[in-house]
């Protein structure tokens, strides 16, 4: 028989073993769950809860029972917004690329943090090796750089597209030749992904993943970040028929009348500010009543099917959430990747062009593309407040205040920091034996939280010559088309319509001299050369 201080001993380890493992499962349950999707090309107007004509109820959803941000800002492009959500890094621009041994990923960080990761959709941060891209390749490995791979930097799971934007209905079809004359890439893990079945649809099966992925990680006890990124509603415009049948004829106001129709909602709303006025014109669209009345609206219609799409599967991820027993523990934050496109590939001939099959490849062009982005000027490419600026709703039961508007502006930088922060852990300075560029996000938890506050002093941008630095209400811009540096008043105008720089030239000459600094620090010389 033990003795008495045997037996006490033995109940004290017990007691012990069961306060760790207590212990350990109300950390795990303490950590949320998070679902980053973002979309490709979307208007910062587009969907319902923005002033948009679509019809997007589970986005709305989110939206009545969650957080609407109205300065919310991306990148403009495709790559580098990607490469800053995965990074918490402005782009860098110089040799090496946007995703490099020196950057972790929010996959890498997040695993650290003892969460179950994965990725679906498109990916984007590939470096080929040089190899053509016009034949399909039979294995990525032959063709990619697999450090800059999602299933090599930190995703336990990934399935998508590794480059750009492919045919929704059948991936294997190539690009014609007047955009790129090449087959886009799938994945799956490390293995390539050659054959689709005949119903598919890369809204779907990238939802299909995701919905695989949250049945199976609900089964740990570790927590889940997924993030999510559909390609809808990106050109070639794509959608099933019976989804198109939904908007056919609703566009036919013309794209100057809906950005008024916009403009109003989004007042009435409460989203656009009171002292806002609506920007007027743009130097890439044509007008209306020459343009092809039947072909246009066919273009919207399809374009908004493609986001009616995502907004269903949206839906089925809160579904699956919910009977996962995961509904309450997860935060669903909501994004687009740069305001609506401009682009036209192939061009707008009726006669020649076919929105919605598979067997054709259509954009919606720039006047579309700029009325996409109402209230704001430009889109995608330019950093005129239309193309950096994204709906973003953030929903997460029990932490967000329901039906909330918040105005303090943040950007995509600050995800990484934010979701560091709600895992409970810090940061790191070296990984994998590199030694890590400094984090240039900060938490957005505040925000999230119902506060208003400033996360940065300042902001800055850049794409394909387009520049643009915002400082407190101040953001000083360079368009590529002027070719002269203009400020504007963010706090008094947010559409940018009141040029002040010829009033503040003092401002304007610091603020492009502080772009200049931030520009060294991405590394951007090669691409300015000869241009201060």
């Amino acid at each position: 028989m033990p003795n008495l201080r045997s037996r006490r001993l033995n109940v004290f380890l017990y007691l012990f073993c069961v306060f760790c493992i207590q212990t350990t499962f109300l950390q795990a349950a303490e950590k949320p769950n998070i679902i980053l999707v973002m979309c490709d090309d979307m208007g910062f107007s587009d969907i319902g809860c923005y002033g948009g004509e679509v019809e997007t109820p589970n986005l709305n959803r989110l939206a009545r029972e969650g957080m609407r941000f109205t300065q919310f800002y991306n990148n403009a492009k495709c790559t580098t917004t990607r490469a800053s959500i995965l990074t918490g890094l402005y782009p860098r621009f110089g040799k090496g690329g946007h995703l490099r041994q020196n950057m972790v990923t929010l996959g890498e960080a997040m695993k650290v943090a003892g969460y179950q990761t994965g990725l679906s959709g498109k990916w984007h941060l590939m470096r080929t090796k040089g190899y053509a891209k016009s034949k399909y390749p039979g294995g990525w490995i032959d063709r990619y750089d697999k450090t800059t791979h999602p299933f090599f930097r930190g995703f336990d799971s990934y399935y998508g597209v590794l480059d750009g934007a492919c045919n929704f209905f059948d991936p294997t079809i190539s690009d014609p030749p007047y955009k790129r004359a090449g087959i886009r890439s799938f994945g799956q893990d490390d293995k390539a992904v050659t054959e689709f079945k005949d119903d598919y649809y890369t809204t779907d099966a990238f939802t299909d993943h995701t919905l695989g992925m949250i049945q199976r990680y609900s089964k740990s006890d570790k927590p889940f970040f997924i993030h999510l990124c559909y390609t809808a509603p990106h050109y070639p415009l794509h959608a099933k028929p019976e989804d198109i049948a939904k908007y056919v004829g609703k566009f036919k106001m013309g794209w100057d009348q809906m950005r008024k129709d916009r403009w109003k909602r989004l007042q009435e709303m409460g989203l656009a500010g009171k002292n806002w006025s609506l920007s007027e014109g743009d130097s890439r669209t044509y007008d209306w009543a020459s343009a092809d009345h039947e072909f246009e609206d066919l273009r919207m219609a399809v374009y908004a099917a493609m986001i009616d799409s995502m907004d269903q599967n949206i839906g089925r991820i809160m579904t699956t959430l919910k009977e996962t027993g995961q509904l309450d523990n997860t935060l669903v934050l909501f994004l687009s990747d740069n305001g609506g496109c401009s682009e036209e590939p192939g061009g707008r001939d009726p006669k020649v062009r076919r929105p919605g099959p598979k067997d054709d490849y259509v954009a919606v062009g720039p006047s579309w593309g700029w009325a996409q982005n109402s209230p704001f000027r430009r889109y995608k490419s330019w950093v005129h407040e239309g193309g950096i600026s994204t709906p973003c709703i953030a929903w997460w039961p029990g932490h967000i205040p329901a039906d909330t508007i918040n105005r303090s502006p943040a950007h995509i930088i600050d995800l990484m920091p934010t979701f560091l922060e709600m895992a409970g852990t810090d940061y790191p300075k070296a990984y994998q034996g590199h030694e890590l560029l400094p984090l240039e996000g900060t938490s957005m938890l505040p925000l999230l939280k119902g506060e208003a506050k400033a996360l940065h002093d300042s902001l800055a941008w850049y794409w394909s010559g387009n520049r643009a630095l915002r400082q407190g209400p101040w953001k000083l811009v360079w368009d590529t088309q002027v070719k002269e540096w203009e400020l504007y008043d963010i706090s008094a105008d947010r559409c940018e319509t009141n040029n002040l720089a010829a009033q503040h030239p003092d401002r304007v000459k610091q603020m492009a001299q502080d772009w200049f600094a931030w520009a060294d620090k991405v590394e951007l010389k090669s691409k300015l050369k000869g241009k201060k």
